[in-house]
């Protein structure tokens, strides 16, 4: 699997994860709660922005994967600027609103909490991210309080990515729907967490004998506890590659750092309407 983090950005990656500032857009419109230790001044971080714009400028290249653009677009203000296509519609309860511009507030993305997180249908699917014929993708933000999701969805125009549109969905209308409503309750409940393991869940992992091999072995529901990862319990981020298809009965959970070697899939299958954990890798 192909990784956000490229080489010549590695000090912008560092420099936004010890940055913390609300992303979104201004007038109470899709924005995140910020901590009391955040930091307040915005001109601030938007000057550190600038300064990596200059040293980092976004290769032509970084336009064949969303992957690579989506990078650029989190860490660079004046790229953002001009990959928006304003004024940008805002969908939510049927209503659609412009948002301008100057009312448009620098979107970060996972980049402040130092990690992202994915859904795939399987391990073939996985693979898309790498598709340099994807020309429609789309960010998911999703809150698990609300029951809410913003989708900041993207098009490739003449070799570009843009930011089109934002639209905000209740879960019912996700193509997740029924697998994040049973992701929410099982990062926040042990007893349903502990009946959602299937009787022997494959594990793949790091060798602590050897640097270079894995290790495979099976965990069982006595055992769990001393495996079970954190997992975040508020939001999640998701990426759609191309055009979302129906949800399917099986779904791999991927959270990965942003330079700092974090790797964890989870597998889950679903039978009779229930989802079960199959398989850890870390």
């Amino acid at each position: 699997m192909s990784s956000l983090v490229r080489p010549n950005l590695i000090v912008s990656v560092v420099l936004l994860a010890a940055l913390t500032s609300c992303g979104g857009m201004k007038g109470g419109q899709a924005t995140e709660e910020v901590p009391a230790d955040s930091i307040a001044n915005d001109s601030l971080y938007a000057d550190s922005l600038q300064a990596a714009d200059e040293k980092y400028p976004m290769p032509k290249a970084a336009d064949e994967l969303f992957d690579d653009f989506v990078f650029n677009f989190v860490a660079n203000r004046k790229l953002q600027m001009e990959r928006i296509q304003f004024p940008l519609p805002y969908e939510k309860n049927g209503k659609t609103l412009k948002i301008s511009k100057a009312d448009w507030r620098l979107e970060h993305f996972f980049m402040k909490q130092g990690y992202y997180t994915l859904l795939f249908d399987n391990e073939k699917h996985m693979e898309i991210v790498k598709d340099t014929l994807v020309n429609h993708a789309t960010v998911e933000k999703i809150h698990f309080d609300t029951r809410t999701i913003e989708q900041y969805i993207f098009y490739r125009k003449h070799g570009a990515w843009i930011m089109t549109m934002v639209r905000n969905i209740p879960f019912s209308q996700d193509v997740n729907a029924t697998f994040l409503t049973f992701y929410h309750q099982f990062v926040s409940d042990k007893a349903f967490q502990q009946k959602s393991l299937a009787e022997s869940v494959k594990f793949v992992g790091p060798d602590p004998d050897d640097d270079f091999n894995l290790m495979e072995g099976i965990i069982t529901p006595d055992t769990w506890e001393a495996f079970a990862p954190e997992l975040p319990k508020k939001m999640i981020y998701n990426i759609i590659y191309g055009q979302p298809k129906h949800e399917g009965n099986s779904k791999i959970f991927v959270m990965r750092g942003i330079a700092n070697g974090l790797e964890l899939e989870m597998t889950f299958l679903r039978s009779n309407g229930h989802w079960k954990l199959v398989k850890l890798t870390t």
